[in-house]
C-alpha cells in the first residue's frame, strides 16, 4: 500500500448502503452542499468495455429522474494530470441518510453520441 497516498475510494461523508431504489446505493453520513464535486465516478480507457472504468461512485450510484446529482465529462485532474473522466457534482444540498442519485442514460453506449447526450440529459 502506499504510505503518502490520500486517494479513498469514497469521500468521508459517503458510504455505500441499502437502497430504497435499487440494491446498494451511495448514502450521505453527513451533510452535503449544493455544488460539492464528489469526485471521479468513472476512468476513460478504451481496453475495457464501454471505454470506461467504472469507480465505485459510479458502481454504486442510482438512477433517479429527479436526481440530486449531475455528472461532468473533464479531461484533466489536479491530482492524476491529464486523464478523461466523469466527476460527480450535487445538484442540491443533500441531508445524511439520504442517497444520492443521478439521471444516467441506459444501454446507450453503442451510441456513438452517448457521451453528449449523456451531460445534455444532466
Amino acid at each position: 500500500m502506499l504510505e503518502n497516498s490520500q486517494w479513498r475510494p469514497l469521500p468521508p461523508f459517503l458510504t455505500i448502503g441499502e437502497s430504497k431504489i435499487e440494491g446498494l446505493g451511495l448514502l450521505a453520513t453527513a451533510l452535503v452542499p449544493e455544488g460539492t464535486d464528489l469526485g471521479m465516478s468513472h476512468v476513460f480507457d478504451k481496453r475495457f468495455e464501454n471505454g470506461y472504468i467504472r469507480l465505485p461512485m459510479g458502481g454504486f450510484i442510482n438512477h433517479h429522474d429527479m436526481p440530486n446529482c449531475k455528472a461532468v465529462i473533464v479531461h484533466e485532474d489536479a491530482q492524476v494530470g491529464a486523464v478523461k473522466h466523469i466527476r460527480l457534482v450535487t445538484t442540491k444540498a443533500i441531508q445524511a441518510g439520504e442517497e444520492l442519485t443521478l439521471k444516467y442514460i441506459i444501454n446507450q453506449l453503442d451510441n456513438p453520441n452517448w457521451e453528449f447526450e449523456f451531460e445534455v440529459s444532466q
